[in-house]
């Protein structure tokens, strides 16, 4: 190699390995700084629009519409409260679902106004699409939660998961760590940089597989949405369908649900736009893929299709009365007491009482993602469904999570007046 050669070859050597470091490193840089363990750049921020915020509705039963515009004024206020760039609501009684609204805005960048049809990220609710999917085959006998996954895979590529069942699966007391106990660094780089596409369920466990489990299957309870993923590839091990057809034929078509799916990659129509919030200032999310964690916090919906989905829980003739008391059991420990979440099957299980209304019993699952949190609530002794959105997180969640108080005061009582 001539000199001249040597000369410009190390340059672009050097250039081509800064790119490939910047390709490596960015995203995990990123990762730390959402967690505020990291400053961002100055540049890139954004602010919400002047002006009073959108709102939209659709009221699908006109004996609710003073139900209607009590809850879209309600959320207004507390978007405005809160200072969050887009809340949305629906709400479904009798299976049916009777109104969605929303306020704010889909995209603060382009001041596009929030509309009812924008999909979200729902995170952690993802985990009540599974399990609606898990009772459907429990009820007609193809599917038992007892059973060790030993005996549901033919090859288990983690000896120490021998014992678990997908009941302790589904119920967090499978000792499968959560996303930050993963100990198979390749899985763990993966779930930090959220780039790669997996379509099959059962290729997403070789991220976690080689993760030590934290206790012995059943003896205690940590929070897992890895073991949702596990609990998604056992089932597809028993029926010989992937995860999503599952999906598909025991919840989405059920429900009616056409454009619920995998939350794309990139943000933008149909979905929202995602925001991490420093004050009063707002950073968009990076593009991410989230198709690794689907059965426990991948899919992207809309309150209005939530209810609808919801709403299968309360249908007898879709799923029977005892299969659903024993989704909505919190679970025991091997020890006989109850776990300390009081965690059922994919639902936690809460009896709240709501100044103005009464005691709620309720079965619910929030969801946190990627500039995302989601609320999906069943009321059993209303008959009610309700679901909402937002773009941003919120810390507490319970500051987001709150909202449910509002939209129950609407509604219960029209609900209570027709009985």
């Amino acid at each position: 190699m001539s000199a001249r050669v040597w000369k410009i070859g190390l340059p672009v050597g050097g250039a081509v390995l800064v790119a490939l470091l910047w390709w490596l490193l960015a995203p995990v840089y990123s990762f730390f700084a959402h967690n505020g363990d990291l400053p961002f750049s100055p540049f890139g921020w954004s602010r919400l629009p002047d002006g009073p915020a959108p709102q939209v509705q659709t009221v699908h039963d006109p004996r609710y519409q003073a139900a209607s515009d009590d809850a879209l004024a309600r959320m207004a206020v507390f978007r405005e409260t809160l200072g969050a760039p887009s809340l949305s609501a629906a709400v479904a009684i009798d299976g049916e679902l009777v109104w969605e609204g929303a306020v704010g805005w889909a995209d603060i960048e382009a001041e596009t106004p929030i509309s009812t049809d924008r999909l979200y990220r729902i995170g952690s609710s993802s985990k009540a699409v599974t399990a609606i999917a898990l009772a459907r085959l429990v009820d007609r006998g193809a599917f038992d939660l007892d059973q060790p996954i030993s005996e549901i895979f033919d090859h288990l590529p983690n000896p120490d998961w021998a014992d678990i069942t997908p009941r302790q699966l589904a119920s967090h007391m499978s000792g499968v760590p959560h996303y930050d106990g993963n100990t198979e660094l390749g899985g763990l780089y993966s779930m930090i940089t959220l780039r790669a596409h997996i379509d099959d369920v059962r290729e997403a466990v070789t991220l976690f597989d080689e993760s030590e489990l934290l206790f012995e299957p059943g003896s205690d309870f940590d929070y897992s949405s890895l073991g949702t993923v596990l609990l998604g590839a056992a089932m597809s091990e028993v029926t010989g369908l992937s995860y999503r057809e599952i999906i598909r034929n025991e919840v989405l078509r059920p429900a009616g649900a056409t454009v619920t799916r995998v939350a794309p990659r990139e943000a933008g129509d149909p979905m929202v736009g995602f925001y991490y919030r420093e004050g009063d200032r707002f950073r968009r999310w990076r593009p991410v893929d989230l198709s690794h964690r689907l059965p426990g916090g991948g899919w992207a919906s809309t309150p209005a299709e939530l209810v609808q989905i919801g709403s299968l829980m309360l249908d007898e003739d879709f799923i029977s009365r005892d299969t659903r008391e024993a989704f909505w059991t919190p679970q025991h420990l091997n020890s006989g007491e109850v776990n300390e979440q009081d965690y059922a099957l994919g639902w936690r299980w809460r009896e709240w009482e709501i100044e103005g209304v009464g005691p709620m019993r309720n079965a619910n699952h929030g969801g946190v993602s990627r500039g995302s949190q989601c609320w999906l609530m069943i009321l059993p002794d209303y008959n009610m469904v309700i679901a909402f959105t937002i773009n941003q997180k919120t810390d507490p969640f319970w500051d987001f999570g709150a909202l449910y108080e509002d939209i129950a005061r609407a509604f219960v009582p029209v609900v209570m007046g027709a009985e």
